[in-house]
């Protein structure tokens, strides 16, 4: 896997290809290289939001599984630790103990590439 670093700014770092986002679906990873919290990335289509995988409850991960962040319906991100729902668009928690606070946000790009379009984000996302 050769993430696209040519025009790549140095203060980034790619996720994944786009294409290995489900569609309707999200995946998480681990955390930048001397950092501690994870990201989750989610595609609706074309576009991927990312956001750090850290409920603002208690700051607990999401998950509990790997790559299990979304509700029954797909449409909301949930929290294992205590059911927390939060909107797969902006992060914005509609339901549990943190109602009316939000995921913390983590610009993302995507970048085409010859081996397909990657997501980048921040090198020191989630740090």
């Amino acid at each position: 896997m050769s993430a696209p670093d040519d025009d790549a700014p140095a203060a980034e770092r790619a996720l994944c290809r786009l294409e290995d986002l489900p569609e309707r679906g999200a995946r998480g990873f681990g955390p930048a290289p001397g950092g501690f919290t994870g990201l989750l990335a989610l595609r609706r289509g074309e576009g991927v939001a990312v956001f750090v995988n850290s409920c603002p409850h208690i700051g607990v991960p999401l998950n509990v599984l790997p790559d299990r962040f979304l509700d029954g319906s797909g449409d909301f991100v949930l929290c294992a630790a205590h059911g927390a729902r939060f909107r797969v668009a902006d992060g914005f928690c509609v339901s549990g103990p943190c109602a009316g606070d939000a995921l913390e946000a983590v610009p993302a790009r995507l970048c085409p590439a010859a081996d397909g379009t990657w997501v980048m984000v921040p090198a020191d996302a989630g740090l």
